[in-house]
């Protein structure tokens, strides 16, 4: 698999630091249980748990999930890490309080969010736009893996937006970034 492929290759692809955009708003995030999707080596599921936070997170390759494993071992927190392929697996319903989602879209895997927020739960999402690969940036090269304007927005629009924009930041990547609550 090219995911395990890539992440054996280096130690952390992506760091061992969360998201920036997670980091700023942990703070209006509502404590309890948490689901990282495709959450890669774990960074943000990690940060999630040190915050006190009861964390499942996913993803589709065995290499990036064992390393997941390690860094929250490393951090002295659990995590339940998991593979899963996010093309088949159902989320369970009514289950968090928090769902997030990094630089990973999967448009039909919006409405199983929602299913599986909890009354009252956030999701936390920031990924590229079509700006990014308009600009030459570093990231996804197939369009369908880049929102369009607004798109991030659009697809949320039935539950409350809290919190949105899209940005070029640090002059390196072009993204949509979202809170949006049930």
């Amino acid at each position: 698999m090219i995911w395990d492929k890539r992440y054996e290759k280096e130690a952390y692809i992506f760091g061992k630091e969360p998201v920036e955009f997670l980091r700023e708003q942990i703070d209006i995030l509502p404590r309890g249980k948490a689901l990282d999707l495709a959450m890669g080596e774990g960074r943000n599921a990690v940060f999630l748990a040190k915050q006190g936070f009861e964390v499942d997170g996913c993803d589709v390759s065995e290499v990036a999930v064992k390393k997941a494993r390690e860094l929250a071992r490393e951090n002295h927190v659990a995590i339940h890490a998991f593979v899963a392929d996010l093309e088949t697996y159902p989320l369970p319903k009514d289950t968090y309080d928090v769902i997030a989602c990094f630089y990973y879209l999967q448009r039909d895997l919006v409405p199983q969010m929602k299913v599986a927020l909890k009354p009252g739960g956030v999701i936390i999402y920031e990924t590229y736009t079509i700006e990014n690969w308009e600009r030459g940036f570093e990231g996804p090269k197939k369009k369908e893996y880049l929102l369009q304007p607004n798109e991030l927005l659009n697809l949320f629009k039935d539950l409350k937006i809290v919190y949105y924009r899209e940005l070029v930041l640090d002059n390196k990547k072009a993204i949509a970034s979202l809170i949006a609550k049930k």
